[in-house]
């Protein structure tokens, strides 16, 4: 760049633009590379705004699911109940229901520092 030119910076997209962005990829039969020369868009960004896109619809299929106390379903008196969770790589994390809190939390502390 020479003295003269001043490089402007573009204003970030909206979602509802990247969203755009994206359907029409999907819907033409251009590689990345010749959308991206078309659209005058970086070839990172479209690849960015992809693995977003395809984040989230995995997250909108593997998401969060209703579940119902077996206590309650089953019509019997709750005597304090643990906790189950599987996660998505098959793994499962147990809480019984005399769980020590302090446990818990150091537990929690280092999930969240994954």
């Amino acid at each position: 760049m020479s003295e003269g030119q001043v490089r402007q910076r573009k204003r970030r997209r909206t979602p509802a633009e990247i969203q755009q962005i994206v359907s029409e990829f999907k819907s033409g039969e251009l590689t990345q590379v010749e959308f991206c020369r078309c659209h005058d868009l970086v070839l990172s960004t479209l690849g960015r705004y992809l693995r977003q896109e395809r984040g989230s619809s995995e997250v909108r299929q593997g998401g969060l699911v209703a579940v119902e106390l077996a206590v309650k379903k089953l019509g019997a008196q709750p005597s304090g109940c643990g906790l189950s969770v599987m996660v998505g790589s098959g793994r499962r994390i147990v809480i019984e229901a005399d769980f020590d809190a302090t446990t818990l939390q150091r537990v929690v502390q280092v999930l969240e520092g994954m």
